[in-house]
């Protein structure tokens, strides 16, 4: 005869075990949903579309002759996006990798591309790749100022504007289309990246002007939305906002614990990270000016 105790016991048991079941199910749904990946593929304006990976962005051109694509992000998200262009554009050959600069979580991956795609970079782009042993293609072609890529009917401007996010960025411009690729030192409604890494500052406010003059309607950064040439400009005085705020405060020595109170940019309050990000940039603004600014 069984015992009555575990009889009794039992159809709780295996309640709570359903339930315990039932929880960690949950659980692992959303790591995995946390751990997904956002990848999409956008039409920008005619032969040009943007590529989506998470929180990064590239652009890519098709033509006849075959397809122009950008940073590949990372090997995986590079992988993915050949297969898509592929499949989606008839097998057309991918005919070159352009690097937007040197910054590993944009230009990992170009390993992914066929052997006959050609590698463009800034040349200082290349040394950085090769000294710092970043995981991706190593430039096959390179340029200091100026390049322009025909293809298929297609042009395709590779500027240096200076330094600004880096030493080494360049700017995508597609005449055709009205409309530029630049990474990192532009952004839509949206707050420069936490403490500004080693941004040049004036020469970034510059590089920005250098945008403005362009004729272009389209604007597509490394990362957010697409914009327009009025976004450059904003983004721009928010720069400078920023830094006068940081210069002034600095010859009227202010502290920094001062300044994170005092430098409020409530001007740019419809910023994405605005309420994250503002004391970060008033932290790096303010390592920059203590580094370079010449005392009065």
């Amino acid at each position: 005869m069984k015992d009555s105790r575990i009889l009794a016991f039992f159809p709780k048991e295996v309640f709570l075990m359903k339930l315990l079941c039932t929880f960690l199910a949950c659980t692992l749904a959303l790591v995995q949903s946390a751990s997904a990946q956002t990848r999409a593929i956008e039409q920008i304006k005619g032969d040009l579309y943007k590529f989506q990976n998470n929180a990064h962005y590239s652009v890519f051109l098709v033509t006849d002759e075959g397809i122009l694509v950008t940073d590949p992000i990372d090997k995986d998200a590079a992988t993915w996006l050949k297969a898509e262009l592929k499949k989606r554009f008839n097998n057309k050959p991918i005919k070159y990798l352009v690097y937007s600069h040197d910054h590993r979580d944009h230009i990992s991956g170009g390993e992914v591309f066929e052997e006959e795609t050609i590698v463009v970079a800034h040349q200082r782009t290349k040394e950085k790749i090769i000294g710092e042993k970043r995981p991706t293609a190593v430039p096959d072609v390179t340029f200091t100022d100026r390049m322009t890529i025909e293809l298929g009917g297609k042009t395709v401007n590779l500027l240096y504007v200076g330094r600004n996010h880096s030493d080494n960025s360049i700017v995508m411009h597609f005449p055709a289309e009205r409309a530029i690729f630049a990474v990192d030192f532009i952004s839509i409604d949206r707050l420069p990246y936490q403490t500004l890494g080693d941004a040049y500052v004036p020469e970034w406010i510059a590089s920005l002007k250098t945008l403005e003059a362009l004729d272009i309607d389209i604007v597509q950064p490394g990362h957010g939305k697409t914009g327009t040439r009025a976004d450059v400009t904003e983004h721009r005085e928010y720069v400078e906002a920023l830094y006068e705020g940081v210069l002034t405060a600095s010859r009227e020595g202010k502290t920094l614990d001062e300044m994170k109170q005092s430098i409020t940019l409530k001007k740019y309050t419809h910023f994405d990270n605005y309420d994250t990000w503002r004391i970060p940039n008033i932290e790096g603004m303010y390592r920059h000016v203590k580094e370079y600014r010449v005392g009065n």
